[in-house]
Formats: C-alpha cells, sequence, structure tokens
C-alpha cells in the first residue's frame, strides 16, 4: 500500500523546463522528509534536493541551486520537482525517496532526458 508514484519525465531541449511529481500513498507526506535524487548511467546516485518534514526548509546540490526548486502540497500529498534552465548534465534517472528515521521508501524512477 505504500507507495511514491512518479511522473513528469522526458524529452526536454537545453534551457527548457519540466516538473516532476511524486504522488504518495499510503504514508502522509507532511511526517516526512522529501527528496530527490538522481544517476546518470555510469555515475553514482545523487541528492538533488529535499524538503523538510518539520519547518519545510529546502536544500539543493550545488550544481541545481537557482535552476530546481522541490516543494510539497500536502493536500494533494504530492512533491514536486520544477526544474529549469536544464542542460544535458542533468540528464539521468530521477528517483522521489520520503524518509523518517528508520524507513525510507522509493519511487521507481523517472527517466529525464535534455537533448536538442
Amino acid at each position: 500500500q505504500v507507495q511514491l508514484v512518479e511522473s513528469g519525465g522526458g524529452l526536454v531541449q537545453p534551457g527548457g523546463s519540466l516538473r516532476l511529481s511524486c504522488a504518495a500513498s499510503g504514508f502522509i507526506i507532511s511526517n516526512y522528509n522529501m527528496n530527490w535524487y538522481r544517476q546518470a548511467p555510469g555515475k553514482e546516485r545523487e541528492l538533488v534536493a529535499a524538503i523538510t518534514s518539520s519547518s519545510g526548509s529546502t536544500n539543493y546540490a550545488d550544481s541545481v541551486k537557482g535552476r530546481f526548486t522541490i516543494s510539497r502540497d500536502n493536500a494533494e500529498n504530492t512533491v514536486y520537482l520544477q526544474m529549469n534552465s536544464l542542460r544535458p548534465e542533468d540528464t539521468a534517472v530521477y528517483y522521489c525517496n520520503a524518509y523518517r528515521w528508520p524507513w525510507s521508501r522509493w519511487g521507481q524512477g523517472t527517466q529525464v532526458t535534455v537533448s536538442s
């Protein structure tokens, strides 16, 4: 019953924008820290954005600061990642993650490809 279902991935041109969604079921996201990770082929998985359950404060990897925005809609029980000014190096599988010690869950991943 506990699920994170992602959507919104796809192909976009450099400089374009994409909005990823992560719809949660079986738990309430406001009680969890929500994160977006990404993994490119041959690369390790990296944390790109996080939002805390307590204060709602956000943190970003240096590579995406000023371009990506993480947010949540508690009424929809959904977390979002707005990605602007996309670059080819942003190409990766993006994963949604929910965490509250000792519990962690992952979405299935969605492919984002930035190419002209």
